[in-house]
């Protein structure tokens, strides 16, 4: 079987030895994607001059997406190309801001998910991590 990894330019850096996106034959396998910038910081995160954190699912969950299309797109993919969705909550009750956020990407359609929750993610100021499955003939 054909497989290839992919680092992609301009996300934020692994933070250890896996790459961003791993083709095998014609399903494209996207590693767990936070709303980590390339300047590691996060999308979704304030801290006010006090340091108190104040934490945004719904601004980390466009945020992930937003991250997923961009690795996708390194193998002429796109969030259409998404066969399967898992998404790790670190508090359920945050579930409803991110299933709001998720219905406008996707629909019925769309692909399977499930959403599970975590005790937690690799930084205190992540709220969500999402890993996915996309299909995408190598040749169309």
């Amino acid at each position: 079987m054909n497989t290839k990894a992919h680092l992609v330019a301009g996300k934020a850096a692994p933070r250890g030895s896996f790459p961003h996106l791993k083709r095998a034959g014609d399903f494209l396998f996207v590693s767990g994607t936070s709303s980590r910038r390339p300047d590691n910081s996060f999308a979704g995160v304030e801290v006010d001059e006090l340091g108190t954190t104040s934490l945004d699912i719904a601004v980390q969950t466009r945020a992930v997406i937003d991250n997923i299309a961009d690795i996708l797109a390194e193998e002429g993919a796109g969030l259409e190309d998404l066969v399967e969705i898992c998404a790790y909550l670190v508090n359920m009750n945050d579930f409803g801001g991110y299933n709001q956020v998720y219905g406008e990407y996707f629909n019925t359609d769309g692909p399977t998910r499930t959403t599970v929750a975590v005790h937690q993610l690799p930084h205190p100021h992540l709220l969500i991590e999402i890993k996915a499955i996309a299909y995408k003939p190598q040749h169309q």
